[in-house]
């Protein structure tokens, strides 16, 4: 199989862990987090928490299956460039967070480990996105433009 199609799959295998952790997770877990990192104004905090982990989710899933990909891969690529912000901010401002909150509570990563993360992550979603013929292989989008 394409290495191309295989790190798109991974990828949206990430956010569609990361979305349903938080959803399988009460949202309060997450408005937890969200409220940490101090960015989110009250009135929109809890609305965020309820929303935010199905983007995550249907993104990943579209990514997966290939279908809408230049549509979900540029999603992704907000959706992780807004994380860098969040987790940037936080870092710089040196606020009291021990652990993202990324995927919830199945798995504890400090900040800047996450930045790492993150910012690897954007560079291989905008490759993928250059590479959209490539990328686009054993997908539903290739399937259905026969």
């Amino acid at each position: 199989m394409n290495p191309v199609v295989l790190i798109r799959i991974f990828i949206g295998l990430i956010f569609t862990v990361s979305g349903t952790e938080k959803l399988l997770s009460p949202y309060q877990n997450f408005l937890y987090v969200i409220q940490g990192y101090d960015v989110v104004p009250a009135p929109l905090d809890e609305w965020v928490a309820r929303v935010f982990p199905w983007i995550e989710l249907m993104l990943g899933v579209f990514t997966i299956l290939g279908l809408w990909t230049i549509w979900a891969l540029r999603g992704l690529l907000i959706v992780t460039a807004v994380f860098l912000c969040v987790v940037g901010q936080a870092v710089w401002r040196n606020l009291p967070i021990e652990k993202c909150g990324c995927f919830g509570e199945l798995v504890s990563i400090p900040l800047p480990t996450i930045l790492l993360m993150d910012s690897i992550l954007w560079i291989y979603i905008a490759y993928l996105i250059i590479r959209m013929e490539r990328t686009s292989r054993c997908s539903l989008d290739e399937y259905f433009s026969k």
